[in-house]
């Protein structure tokens, strides 16, 4: 009988929040982790509509190991840069001629 040496096994990297990995057909996308739960998105690559899933990190682990997914590298998103509002300027009120109310007022006093 020989020795031989198994495989070394590959560690998966644990789930994080916004880890996106890239299976045959399918990208499943890490919303939140907890300590028991993760909420994550399963569609193809190019779907408009995604609905979000929840399930066990256990059964996700094993999904990811049985479809034998891809961690993708992380895609670098730039800051995003808010502006100060500045106080809007309130636009000139035309003003109605305040001669013929004066008149009106003078005319009843006489």
């Amino acid at each position: 009988m020989t020795n031989t040496k198994a495989a070394p096994k590959i560690p998966q990297a644990p789930l994080a929040d916004g880890q996106v990995w890239q299976m045959a057909e399918l990208n499943l996308q890490v919303g939140m982790v907890g300590k028991l739960l993760v909420h994550y998105k399963l569609a193809k690559p190019n779907a408009v509509r995604i609905p979000n899933l929840v399930g066990s990190i256990a059964t996700i682990q094993k999904f990811l190991k049985k479809n034998k997914a891809v961690l993708l590298p992380p895609v670098p998103v730039a800051p995003v840069v808010v502006k100060k509002k500045t106080p809007a300027k309130k636009a000139p009120v035309a003003k109605k001629p305040v001669v013929a109310a004066k008149k009106a007022v003078v005319a009843k006093k006489k």
